[in-house]
């Protein structure tokens, strides 16, 4: 059984850059304490005959031809847009002025 103290907890948060009340500390310090034995449980389980995977089921990668298909053209690119300028789509400014 593991035991997390509200200083590790403190340690944890300053290192995460997060702000925790007193009472968080206490909070998170149970919480800590039981994914901690949680994961040592597994420890216990995963034996030295069970290889290391990173995914319980092998993952495949399922690609398709690529295929030439004439895209849109201008004016049917912007025919949906709310707000078009000079051949392209108006959007709000997000930068000031200066530059």
């Amino acid at each position: 059984m593991s035991n997390i103290s509200r200083d590790e907890v403190a340690h944890l948060a300053k290192l995460a850059r997060m702000a925790v009340t007193e009472e968080e500390l206490d909070t998170f310090a149970g919480q800590l304490d039981q994914i901690l034995d949680a994961v040592a449980k597994v420890g216990e389980v995963a034996g030295d005959d069970i290889p290391p995977t990173s995914h319980a089921v092998p993952l495949t990668n399922v690609f398709r031809p690529d295929e030439v298909r004439t895209g849109l053209t201008q004016d049917e690119a912007l025919s949906g847009a709310p707000a078009a300028e000079e051949g392209r789509f108006r959007v709000p400014r997000i930068l000031g002025e200066e530059q």
